[in-house]
């Protein structure tokens, strides 16, 4: 399929900048959700990309979902002429934003990690929550003797 070098290079800025893309498995669409490209020319670049191992291709509920790997990073890289200060967005670190009183210099409160607060570990072992006394026995009872009233199969049964 002949697909014009301007379209290549609108296509590959997208997947550089984002890191990911989407498209619709309709090849008759006359244009890209996002891109002011034919829905088939972006599939096809992708499928090109894919079988060089520059993106990983998930399909789902009719959606491609595309991937950049680290090669096509450098690829698109080398081929857009970036240079390699810029990464995609999928391949920054994102700064967490410190919450209303948080514990200063980024340490976590006693407890667990990050998330919801859980009460301290105490005399309880596991929280408190699986406590286990020795003082009672676990089971039924000697005299426990369990009767069936018939109900289900064989109702009509005599019992023994």
């Amino acid at each position: 399929m002949l697909i014009p070098k301007s379209e290549w290079k609108t296509i590959f800025e997208a997947l550089f900048k984002e890191g990911v893309l989407v498209a619709q498995k309709d090849y008759n669409a006359p244009k890209h959700v996002e891109l002011d490209v034919r829905n088939l020319h972006v599939i096809k670049v992708c499928q090109s990309l894919t079988s060089r191992g520059y993106v990983k291709t998930q399909y789902s509920w009719g959606w491609y979902y595309y991937t950049l790997t680290n090669e096509g990073v450098e690829y698109l890289r080398e081929y857009l002429h970036v240079p390699s200060e810029i990464v995609p967005a999928t391949h920054k670190k994102v700064q967490r934003a410190t919450r209303p009183g948080a514990a200063a210099g980024g340490a976590r409160r006693e407890g667990g990690e990050g998330g919801a607060y859980r009460a301290p570990r105490g005399d309880g072992g596991e929280g408190g929550y699986r406590r286990r006394f020795d003082d009672k026995k676990e089971g039924a009872g000697s005299d426990y003797r369990p009767r069936f009233s018939g109900v289900g199969r064989g109702a009509g049964a005599p019992a023994s």
